[in-house]
């Protein structure tokens, strides 16, 4: 939770790359896969639109090229230009998304739902807001087996635009197209599973009793202490760095630089 919370605090630059090395570090401890070539695809797209955004229209006072378009042009002539506080507003956001996708699945793949929820209910919260919770991690592994079963599907009825490799055959928008249509299927079984475990909550008459009993009830142990000891360490240490050891950023932003 402590780790979770620090991705939305942090908004330096220094600190959110402190933060970065330090999850790439957890995730490769905790022995959590990343999932192949294609978690790094998604996450490199994802950062050169959310640079390429802030750079172009984010807030800031110091440019590298301004005007981006020359005034010779008609029309549209000397407008635009990329700033430098923009430029690092999308690295600190680029920091924080990949942060959150490394921290996320560390929690998520190596513990199970229900001793998560008996974790929540330790904290003395209510075991519905418990079983809410659990409920939303399940159901992003169910959309992840579902969009898999699909596409395998589709590519037993001939569709290459699922393939990897050599075999993969369609352009950039018909794959597009592709993806969108798991959609609709993808809705349809999430609502039927939605509604299968609204009927076996009510025959097992959930919610009726105000506390409920746990197969393996949670006990932490000395190393448990540790672990929570140097989440703590690391969310005031990270902290310290983003308010006030600022020197690199201020640097930064402080100096007018223009590269062209």
């Amino acid at each position: 939770m402590l780790l979770t919370v620090l991705v939305f605090l942090v908004d330096k630059f220094p600190s959110a790359v402190c933060m970065l090395i330090f999850y790439i570090v957890i995730r490769l401890a905790a022995k959590v896969p990343f999932k192949g070539a294609g978690f790094f695809k998604i996450l490199a797209l994802l950062a050169i639109i959310i640079i390429a955004l802030q750079t172009l229209f984010g807030p800031g006072s110091y440019y590298m090229v301004k005007p981006l378009i020359p005034s010779s042009f008609p029309v549209f002539g000397g407008a635009g230009s990329l700033k430098w506080e923009g430029f690092l507003l999308g690295l600190v956001i680029t920091c924080r998304l990949s942060a959150l996708m490394l921290i996320l699945p560390v929690f998520t793949e190596t513990t199970p739902p229900h001793k998560i929820a008996a974790g929540l209910c330790s904290l003395k919260l209510n075991y519905r807001g418990a079983f809410i919770i659990t409920t939303a991690f399940n159901l992003v592994y169910f959309f992840r087996d579902e969009a898999l079963l699909l596409m395998d599907a589709q590519k037993l009825r001939g569709m290459r635009c699922f393939e990897t490799g050599v075999f993969k055959k369609g352009s950039f928008f018909s794959g597009i197209r592709a993806y969108t249509g798991l959609l609709v299927p993808l809705m349809l079984n999430a609502m039927r599973k939605a509604q299968n475990s609204s009927v076996a909550m009510d025959s097992r008459a959930f919610g009726v009793y105000k506390t409920r009993t746990w197969l393996d009830k949670p006990c932490l142990k000395i190393h448990d202490f540790w672990i929570i000891f140097a989440c703590l360490a690391l969310f005031i240490f990270i902290l310290t760095i983003n308010y006030r050891f600022t020197f690199f950023y201020n640097l930064l932003t402080e100096n007018k630089l223009n590269f062209f």
